[in-house]
């Protein structure tokens, strides 16, 4: 039975997200430079940052923002990249303690990113409201501040700066995709199938002329029901 106080402070969970803080602000830079070359101003740039924590949906976001994109195929999109963090939530909801009742449950599911899944997900007792919101504190504070100095140093730095600065969003996503493709094969085969998905739309006559939203949706989509069928998760047995 779950106790109803967490055995996790506010100031530990802070502690916690110090360092992935530190890790969205570099990252979170490279957006602010990309949103304000996009043409978005400043202050739209830091409100996006600060009313959204969504790494790779923002990126494609101001993609689609830049192209004209439709709603609709900006809605999609954003489903499809951002789904995951409500799996996260659910199974996060199981490590909750009395503290986080529907209310909390609500603000912090907000927060919930793959790095503060992770840290969440691996304590070793429940987690209460107190700690979430330590841990949620410094990489929201990290991402908005970074956005920030990124949009201005993108009205300030010069063109080819700005723009040899937003390869780090490329080495970012690298970052992420190479160690797990480096120990499991069927996570190699999906990123591969999806490299190859995303060659094919963007160099294939006629196929090119599809938005980079549909694109997406349909490399995201297809990857991920190929890996399911053929590379199941196998259910653990007792």
């Amino acid at each position: 039975m779950k106790s109803e106080e967490s055995s996790y402070s506010y100031s530990e969970g802070f502690k916690d997200g110090i360092p992935i803080g530190l890790g969205y602000l570099s990252v979170s830079f490279s957006f602010g430079i990309m949103a304000v070359n996009s043409g978005l101003p400043v202050w739209i740039s830091v409100l996006i940052s600060m009313t959204n924590l969504t790494s790779a949906g923002q990126f494609a976001g101001i993609g689609l923002i830049a192209c004209g994109a439709p709603y609709i195929e900006m809605a999609l999109t954003q489903l499809i990249i951002n789904l995951r963090y409500a799996l996260m939530s659910l199974s996060l909801s199981q490590k909750a303690d009395k503290s986080l009742n529907i209310l909390h449950r609500m603000i912090t599911a907000f927060g919930i990113t793959d790095e503060i899944f992770a840290v969440a997900s691996g304590k070793a007792h429940d987690i209460g409201k107190s700690y979430m919101y330590g841990l949620i504190t410094a990489p929201y504070l990290g991402w908005s501040t970074g956005t920030l100095l990124g949009a201005i140093a993108g009205n300030i730095l010069p063109g080819s700066v700005s723009a040899a600065l937003n390869i780090a969003l490329y080495s970012m996503f690298i970052a992420i995709i190479i160690p797990p493709a480096k120990k499991s094969k069927p996570v190699l085969l999906v990123i591969a199938i999806s490299v190859v998905l995303s060659t094919i739309f963007e160099f294939a006559p006629y196929i090119n002329r599809l938005s980079n939203g549909f694109a997406i949706i349909i490399c995201a989509v297809t990857a991920s029901f190929l890996g399911a069928v053929f590379f199941p998760v196998k259910e653990a047995t007792e």
